[in-house]
């Protein structure tokens, strides 16, 4: 029976109003840096970035004490706020019921591999914290009568560690983060894009002193960029992900991260060869997931060629009904494409299937008002017919209704209301989609506290590089908020953040400034469209789902090519609001390059496929199967276990991408706290390792 959910909780859970934004502080300070009259903003500590994780170490800093100022590309408009999943997970820690503890959870969030132990155990720590202070600030999530959160098996996740109050989670997330961020008083300067750090010093002794943005409304006729600095003694990076990396892909649009601006500053990127990858609308749309519930209520999937005639193609790859329907509600809590389980017909032939009907020009649709179409020579679809995990689940949810429509109405009637909102009603047309760019899994390498290799930054969420190949769904929204509040206690307990700073930066100001108008050439053959085509083309060709050794080392090449191409000759503008795009797609350029450069590095030492990405290899020791016998085009090189044990390290060095590796980190699992012996380093602040060395 289908317990009826009123519209209006309906409504309040999928339209998420954002706070309204004070107007913006008073820049009361001006400076003259190569000929440009700046505005001259001061602050203690300077956040890049407004969703969950930002906002979260905004909160956490301005509780300590710190002074603290946010800026954002555009407030409410990144991936915490706008994109998500029929009911967006966050990860926490479990109740005794489910047999887990913390080092259980550690294990499970690392065991993708190229993953940190000690940072793995810090996100399973500090879940519970995290979870508790968000439900604290409003967060509505899901509890039973007795108080216990809600939860359900994610990606990657056995145990049953997911919790989610439906599909604008993190966007609440962001809401209720904002809020108190607004009631706190933070200065939140929008429409402000960060394009250079600045430094002051060399080696060991290097450190931050500010920022250099482009904010259109402070544009002026000796100011035509609309430049501003920003002089701080902590810079928190937290802009997210390089969405704009593929062209296949779910990030809302304008999603830049900071990948390039980092490697500009010197600083270490790892594990940038990892991605996360699977099925979603296309962002020409309404760009979003499509886990959980949309595909355990297992609809009719299919395709349709340029003359307009279906295709089942799923039985091209299943051998029985019951195999195909089985497989396809598994990618409900096995979304991401995994290149091991495309092997012995698991989920991910789901996504092969379709990324190849993709690569046939082919467009590919779910219906919700048809149950699978039966396998020729097999039985047609039933519910009784499924796998027993699959029926245990189903029966369990109540779900036994004819129609998968029926089925997603009574387990999930708010991810009906969601497409409804972006004027898509899937209880009556098919819903497009494909294999798409998600997440990137690397960043910026950071420590235990959120520290990079230079002094006073730090990086933190899909910016930070602390995920490993791969990692359990909404476990990135639990890591933003754990690592958000690490980052402010130890700016707090530093000291050097709690009132504005009055530090020179005129020096550093006006070398950036030159390098940004080396890029700004007027007259340059090398355009943002052209730059954004080839971009785009090349890593969801060469750098998708399936690799191949020479098409990597191609579009290294090709790559390296254009980052030189734009510095020998610049990028064309037309227009003055041009300028931070313009540098934008520079550093993207830049961020593409580092990434197939890391890439081709692992695959040429002999590599082999993990996590999202399929290393295709004649060679190679797997090959999936489909009904029809071998898919040998698909033939693939298998992980080595040793290089689950290590990390790739990043880093531009002049004009030359530099690769090393790493060991992981390691965690004593034995090495058990002492309340009177470990006491005092927290009285005194020994924890927080101010006197050590920043970086990963």
């Amino acid at each position: 029976m289908t317990t009826r959910v009123p519209q209006s909780t309906l409504d309040a859970l999928t339209d998420v109003e954002m706070p309204r934004l004070r107007p913006d502080p008073e820049f009361n300070d001006h400076a003259l840096i190569a000929g440009y009259d700046v505005p001259v903003h001061r602050c203690g500590c300077l956040i890049v970035g407004s969703g969950a994780a930002g906002l979260r170490a905004a909160v956490e800093a301005r509780r300590r004490g710190a002074d603290v100022t946010i800026i954002s590309q555009s407030a409410w408009g990144g991936t915490s706020a706008c994109s998500g999943s029929d009911k967006q997970t966050l990860h926490t820690a479990n109740t005794a019921d489910q047999g887990d503890n913390f080092k259980d959870m550690a294990r499970s969030i690392r065991a993708g591999g190229a993953m940190d132990e000690d940072t793995a155990y810090i996100e399973a720590v500090g879940s519970t914290r995290a979870m508790a202070s968000l439900q604290f600030m409003g967060l509505p999530l899901p509890q039973d009568s007795l108080g216990g959160t809600l939860r359900y098996k994610t990606d990657h996740d056995e145990v049953g560690r997911a919790t989610s109050c439906g599909p604008r989670t993190s966007r609440l997330m962001v809401k209720v983060l904002a809020t108190e961020a607004l009631h706190l008083d933070i200065p939140f300067l929008n429409q402000t894009t960060a394009v250079k750090v600045l430094t002051d010093g060399a080696g060991d002794t290097r450190r931050v002193v500010g920022l250099l943005a482009i904010r259109p409304k402070d544009k002026s006729d000796t100011n035509p960029y609309g430049l501003t600095l920003f002089q701080c003694a902590a810079l928190v990076i937290a802009a997210g992900g390089p969405g704009e990396l593929y062209r296949d892909s779910v990030f809302p649009n304008g999603c830049f991260g900071t990948l390039g601006l980092a490697l500009e500053a010197g600083l270490e990127l790892v594990n940038i060869t990892e991605s996360q990858f699977g099925i979603g609308t296309r962002r020409e749309g309404f760009p979003w997931n499509l886990s959980g519930t949309y595909v355990q209520v297992i609809p009719h999937i299919y395709s349709i060629d340029d003359e307009g005639i279906e295709h089942h193609f799923l039985a091209d790859y299943y051998r029985t009904t019951q195999e195909l329907a089985s497989n396809v509600f598994r990618k409900g809590y096995q979304w991401p494409f995994h290149a091991s389980r495309m092997l012995d017909f698991q989920s991910s032939l789901v996504d092969l299937a379709i990324y190849r009907e993709g690569q046939k020009g082919r467009r590919v649709f779910m219906d919700f008002n048809r149950n699978p179409l039966q396998v020729p020579g097999d039985q047609p679809f039933s519910l009784d017919r499924l796998d027993t995990d699959v029926l245990s689940y189903l029966q369990t949810a109540g779900a036994s209704h004819d129609a998968p429509i029926d089925r997603l109405r009574h387990m999930n009637p708010l991810a009906i209301e969601l497409y409804k909102r972006y004027k898509v009603d899937i209880t009556k047309d098919p819903l497009e989609f494909a294999v798409n760019n998600q997440h990137m899994n690397g960043g910026i390498a950071v420590d235990t506290w959120g520290r990079t290799n230079i002094s006073g930054i730090y990086a933190i969420g899909e910016a930070a590089g602390t995920h490993g190949a791969t990692r359990p769904g909404g476990s990135a929204l639990n890591a933003g908020q754990v690592f958000g509040t690490r980052v402010a206690e130890h700016i707090a307990a530093n000291r050097q953040a709690m009132k504005a700073v009055d530090i020179d930066a005129l020096d550093q100001a006006t070398r950036a400034i030159a390098q940004i108008e080396a890029v700004l050439v007027p007259d340059s053959d090398l355009t943002v469209a052209h730059i954004r085509e080839d971009v785009q083309a090349r890593m969801s060709d060469q750098a998708g789902i399936l690799c191949t050794p020479n098409g990597v080392s191609e579009g290294r090449a090709a790559a390296t090519a254009l980052s030189a191409a734009i510095r020998a000759s610049g990028i064309a503008f037309s227009r003055p609001n041009e300028v931070a795009r313009v540098l934008q797609w520079q550093q993207m350029a830049l961020a593409s390059e580092a990434v197939l450069a890391a890439l081709d590095s692992y695959i040429a030492n002999g590599g082999g496929s993990r996590g999202a990405r399929v290393v295709c290899d004649p060679e190679g020791d797997a090959i999936p199967m489909s009904s029809r016998g071998p898919l040998a085009d698909v033939r693939f090189r298998t992980e080595r276990a040793a290089d689950k044990e290590q990390q790739i390290i990043v880093r531009l060095d002049g004009e030359k991408m530099v690769m090393t590796t790493r060991e992981n980190r390691s965690f004593d699992e034995a090495d058990k706290a002492f309340f009177e012996r470990d006491w005092p380093a927290w009285l005194t602040g020994g924890v927080y390792d101010l006197e050590g060395k920043a970086g990963a």
